[in-house]
């Protein structure tokens, strides 16, 4: 690489460490503490991922995603999914137009930001109309594909309590999503400055901060970042050690998991440590930054035994042994 491109990529980085700033203080003008779930979220999007969000209902997941998806200029659709929604529903479907000829109507996935909220309430066959979407950025209808806008980006929630007429993700499914973020109830304190905040008629006006190009373009430059080989080899190795019986496996996994992660987990371990380390003011990821990124990152990665729920043994605790 170029003395010249060196230069420009540290501007790059500085740049966008003021963009991010400037964002978080946008967001945080509507929406209170939830620090860590923001950040999580904004790592999924400029890392080109996607984002699960589990959470009980009133938490403010469905405002969280239109203020990130306002304040960054991106199209925004919310699809409330239900057991009766067909795939045509989300991805759209031919019908006859005036002339007798067969037409495209886009459904509401062709948008930059997706909210499938409470993705689980809805069959495996409507859950797999968007995996292409997910994997692939293109959807194919009647034999003809279509381009997604870019950047295209899932936001699903999930409700973990209710389980009455809900249907488990497919692994498949679950594997598509960088992150799996858990949100908690706020503090006391948060919870009185939303109270104060949401029950006057006082309105907040989101700011544009970025626009679709900028956001592209930081996704890239996340992409160039270099990583130290001692990274790389640390991240698979975490993603290796949860799989049964390798032999970077503890105990803890040998007894405790039925399945492992799987590449996915370590390639999004390095995107996601290198974008941890950009938003840090950092040019290159550290093993600190893999560690900070690790729990979304394998939560729903790895599939916990028998022995493990009637032992107590939590994901988050068997990842919390890895690290």
């Amino acid at each position: 690489m170029s003395e010249n491109s060196n230069k420009s990529d540290v501007e790059a980085v500085d740049a966008f460490v003021g963009r991010y700033k400037d964002l978080r203080n946008e967001i945080s003008k509507v929406i209170v503490g939830q620090d860590e779930v923001v950040k999580n979220v904004l790592i999924s999007i400029f890392s080109g991922g996607h984002c699960l969000l589990v959470g009980v209902p009133g938490l403010a997941k469905t405002l969280l995603v239109s203020t990130i998806s306002e304040s960054l200029g991106l199209g925004f659709n919310r699809i409330q999914f239900t057991p009766d929604l067909m795939p045509s529903d989300i991805i759209g479907s031919e019908i006859l137009d005036e002339n007798k000829n067969f037409k495209f109507v886009k459904g509401p996935l062709f948008s930059n930001i997706i909210l499938a909220d409470e993705i689980n309430r809805t069959p495996p066959k409507t859950q797999s109309a968007l995996l292409e979407a997910m994997q692939e950025k293109t959807v194919t209808a009647a034999g003809n594909q279509y381009k997604l806008d870019h950047p295209f980006f899932v936001l699903a929630t999930q409700n973990p309590i209710e389980q009455e007429g809900t249907y488990p993700l497919p692994e498949a499914q679950l594997d598509r999503f960088m992150f799996n973020v858990w949100v908690d109830y706020p503090s006391f304190e948060e919870e009185l400055a939303i109270v104060k905040n949401t029950t006057t008629d006082h309105s907040v006006s989101i700011k544009k901060i970025m626009d679709a190009e900028e956001i592209v373009g930081f996704q890239k430059l996340i992409r160039k970042l270099p990583v130290a080989d001692n990274v790389l080899e640390y991240a698979v190795k975490l993603a290796t050690s949860t799989r049964v019986g390798s032999e970077h496996a503890n105990d803890v996994v040998n007894n405790y998991l039925s399945w492992g992660a799987g590449p996915r987990a370590s390639q999004y371990l390095i995107i996601g440590a290198k974008c941890h380390a950009a938003i840090n003011g950092k040019y290159s990821p550290d093993i600190e930054d893999v560690k900070a990124v690790a729990s979304p990152i394998l939560r729903h990665r790895i599939v916990r035994n028998y022995k493990a729920e009637a032992d107590g043994y939590s994901i988050d605790k068997i990842i919390e042994s890895l690290l």
